[in-house]
């Protein structure tokens, strides 16, 4: 069994041996059915591509207007920056600022970083601090929202057709397609062959056995390059190819999610109960919390957007803390409840729609900037905007400081494995 073929899960900790992957094949844990690795034809043309075309449109995102309103022939026009700058001249820089990294400053990162890795490898010789650079991707990936603040956009504009004229600017189709082509950009990057293919020399430990914990044999996989370490007597331990420090597991410590989630339920008390913004119509200023603004939604009969909301901003954080807390409860109790596989899916789902609660706190920036006519309309943000934005942040940390491998705490070493994890695990050729 080649050495280079060897990773961890980082969720349930298993060895695992991959085996030769075609284009469009992928190869997942066989015990908790994580997605190892997914396999593209040229992969290095392809994300090339992508980044480039998803940088082209950001440029024209940001160079054209973006969406405007008229109503009796008063209006105005904002570009996708204005959001952001009108929100630090109303004294929410920290709105503004998280506003601006997701959706505009993390996303052109992750793709200057894109082109930059796939430049090197097409011309065969990495460009100058590649590893440096790859290291960065698997921490800006989730915290891109792009495709949260389309849908922002969209809860913007049908809270204000009902009562002016929507324009729609140029900048607010490129802008779609941008969130459309991020997206396909991160789905094509390739992390295992991207660090395969800038470090070719390094390998598993000798003696490394698949099939039985990591932990058990003094081994971590890197979270950021996937490489197989041997850790140390002693002292904190680094990835021999890509320098990021190791994770190994020491058991059971929820305390950090924990305290997070803490922090989380106390910022979401002034979150629910001051106003997220106040509209001004004609002198007379109205404020308007999380809950009633989804009231207002049903009351105009708008009921698919009242439910957008309320999924987005009530019942996803309120059910990501609960399940969080449940899942650091029954952490090494693995008779409580659900079945390993049922949590590792709770966890997995858990992580995923934290980031879509940015919802309303996008709808938020997006009407402070278009809706500025002085006392004859006018709407700025509440107090309540940046606790939001906290309880979304602090919730999504939680989830990715949880570890997951607590799940498996005890499991057997050596499960059965699925009938496609049994192919996968009888091919002996090299993985490429």
């Amino acid at each position: 069994m080649s050495r280079r073929r060897l990773r961890v899960c980082h969720e349930c900790d298993l060895l695992v041996a991959l085996p030769t992957l075609r284009p469009g094949e992928k190869a997942d844990c066989p015990r908790c059915g994580h997605t190892l690795v997914r396999r593209h034809a040229n992969p290095a043309e392809r994300s090339l591509a992508l980044s480039l075309a998803t940088l082209i449109t950001l440029a024209l995102s940001v160079a054209f207007p973006f969406i405007g309103f008229e109503i009796s022939g008063i209006g105005n026009r904002i570009g996708l920056t204005d959001s952001a700058a009108t929100l630090i001249g109303l004294h929410q820089p920290l709105v503004a600022l998280c506003v601006l990294l997701t959706v505009i400053i993390l996303p052109l990162v992750y793709l200057c970083s894109v082109a930059w890795l796939c430049l090197g490898l097409l011309l065969h010789r990495p460009l100058p601090r590649s590893r440096h650079i790859a290291r960065t991707l698997r921490h800006v990936t989730p915290w891109m929202m792009a495709d949260v603040f389309v849908i922002g956009t969209l809860v913007s504009l049908i809270k204000v057709v009902g009562m002016a004229d929507i324009e729609l600017g140029l900048s607010f189709w490129t802008f779609c397609a941008y969130a459309l082509l991020l997206l396909l950009t991160t789905q094509s990057v390739d992390s295992d062959w991207l660090w395969f293919s800038l470090d070719r020399r390094n390998l598993a430990p000798a003696g490394s056995r698949p099939g039985l914990s990591a932990a058990a044999q003094g081994l971590a996989g890197c979270t950021t390059c996937g490489l197989v370490n041997r850790l140390p007597a002693q002292g904190k331990a680094r990835c021999r190819r890509c320098d990021e420090p190791l994770h190994p597991w020491r058991g059971i410590r929820n305390q950090a999610t924990l305290a997070l989630l803490a922090a989380a339920l106390v910022m979401y008390i002034p979150a629910n109960l001051y106003p997220i913004m106040v509209t001004t119509s004609l002198g007379n200023s109205l404020p308007s919390t999380i809950m009633g603004g989804v009231m207002l939604f049903i009351q105009h009969g708008d009921w698919p957007i009242a439910f957008i909301i309320f999924t987005a901003s009530i019942a996803v954080p309120v059910s990501k803390i609960l399940a969080l807390l449940w899942l650091c409860r029954v952490a090494g109790r693995p008779r409580d409840g659900l079945s390993r596989l049922s949590r590792i899916r709770l966890y997995r789902i858990t992580e995923f729609v934290g980031r879509w609660s940015m919802v309303d706190v996008f709808v938020v920036a997006i009407l402070v900037a278009l809706i500025r006519n002085g006392s004859l309309m006018s709407i700025e943000p509440g107090p309540a905007a940046l606790a939001f934005a906290a309880v979304v942040v602090l919730t999504m940390l939680a989830a990715m400081l949880y570890d997951p491998r607590g799940i498996w705490a005890g499991a057997d070493a050596n499960p059965t494995p699925t009938e496609p994890a049994k192919a996968a695990q009888a091919k002996e050729s090299d993985y490429v």
